[in-house]
């Protein structure tokens, strides 16, 4: 191999010299350094295509630059199948159109920022995404995109149940049931990664002496990007003889009815499907035997209270969130001077005996208070507290609490991490 050392070379004649010809490799050898003084064209590591990309799809090519232009169309670029550390690929908003068409990155089986899924979406106008290849831990990562959250936003599935607080019994002589605490479910099956899930739980209705009961209190979930749920409180009770106006209050499910008054509306406000069920009606009668009305539960109206006894309470619903079937949302039973009303399957209280004072609703069951009778203490019973639990694949759970909810590590060999919550707080998805 023949060798020249010169100084310097300049082209013969003219301002232009040729180094190899076409289809020639030049080599630099290792250690030695290219320095540029002036200004050097053609070594740029992204080639620029001339033609503009107005197509609905692109399959990209590493080391090249594309103009792409949505405003006719949504774009989908697939990425090479095989990439080397260094590749490098960038697309840009050529009519600044992307919010309205946007471009969607086809990844072809490789990582992008970490994962294979979902793919990155840009839609914001005047986008420049510059991607290079990290290797096969990463992937592809933008180095400019302009956007500061991952486009591959990952996700998991959770389920919640909302049961709201409980309406408390009425009093004085033949007390209503209260209602049963609003039923609700819900399925969210992309909760991404940071989401702040709030959880409110519902309080029960207070007991009260010779008035008609009190509501219970909603409970409910938000978060960004999630569909609210909320569940609503339980109707109070109407009041028995004595008290101005015995008529059940609506709620998630309505409260039983006062002697000879109407029972309160389930299901108020209205949701799909029904959280709750309408308060039993109270009878009167001549003789002043007077069953109040039992209140609404989740699954059923609260019986109509007879002569000889008080309204039971309607059934709630039951729930295997937990890994385990727990009803819950059942009404309480009305007040007599014969045979009382039983509490709803759920959590609801019994109404009184003569003399007595209504069972309270259980507690985080949603359960709403039994009926009191004349003469003293004759009290409704409380309504029982809400509660709200979420269910989640054991490998995605964060950790990330507040208001100390009990977690459950593969609920009843399901897999899933459950946190039943009894108090206000939050969880971080």
């Amino acid at each position: 191999m023949s060798k020249v050392e010169v100084d310097a070379i300049e082209p013969q004649s003219g301002t232009s010299l040729t180094i190899g010809a076409s289809g020639d490799t030049i080599t630099i050898p290792s250690g030695a350094t290219l320095a540029n003084s002036g200004t050097a064209t053609g070594f740029a590591s992204i080639a620029w295509q001339s033609s503009i990309v107005t197509a609905a799809t692109l399959t990209a090519v590493a080391g090249k630059g594309y103009w792409i232009d949505t405003s006719s169309n949504a774009c989908t670029i697939t990425l090479p199948g095989s990439a080397s550390v260094g590749d490098q690929i960038i697309f840009t908003d050529y009519a600044r159109n992307w919010a309205t068409n946007a471009v969607t990155i086809d990844q072809n089986s490789l990582n992008f920022q970490g994962y294979t899924s979902p793919n990155p979406v840009y839609n914001d106008n005047g986008q420049s995404v510059d991607i290079v290849y990290s290797g096969a831990t990463k992937g592809w990562i933008p180095t400019v995109d302009d956007d500061v959250s991952y486009e591959t936003q990952q996700s998991y599935s959770v389920d919640f149940l909302v049961i709201a607080g409980g309406g408390s019994g009425g009093a004085f002589s033949n007390g209503g049931g209260g209602g049963g605490g609003g039923y609700r479910t819900s399925t969210e099956s992309s909760v991404a990664i940071g989401t702040v899930i709030t959880v409110t739980v519902g309080d029960g209705g207070a007991s009260t002496s010779d008035a008609r009961g009190i509501n219970g209190n909603n409970s409910s979930i938000s978060g960004s990007g999630l569909t609210t749920i909320t569940s609503a409180g339980g109707g109070g009770a109407g009041g028995g003889a004595g008290v101005p106006n015995g008529t059940g209050f609506d709620g998630g499910s309505g409260g039983g009815g006062g002697n000879s008054k109407p029972g309160g509306s389930g299901d108020t406000p209205a949701t799909v499907p029904s959280q709750g069920n309408d308060g039993g009606d109270g009878a009167a009668s001549p003789s002043g035997a007077y069953g109040a009305g039992g209140g609404g539960g989740a699954t059923a109206v609260g019986q109509d209270g007879t002569t000889s006894k008080g309204g039971d309470g309607g059934d709630g619903t039951s729930s295997s969130i937990t890994g385990a079937s727990v009803t819950y949302a059942g009404g309480g039973g009305g007040g007599t001077d014969t045979t009382i009303g039983n509490g709803g399957a759920g959590g609801g209280g019994d109404g009184a005996p003569e003399g007595g004072s209504g069972v309270a609703g259980t507690v985080n069951t949603g359960g709403g208070g039994g009926g009191g009778e004349s003469p003293s203490p004759r009290t409704g019973g409380a309504g029982g507290k809400g509660v709200v639990i979420l269910s989640m694949p054991d490998a995605n759970y964060s950790g990330t609490t507040t208001g100390s909810p009990t977690v459950s590590t593969n609920a009843a060999g399901t897999g899933k991490t459950v946190l039943t919550f009894t108090a206000t707080g939050s969880y971080t998805a």
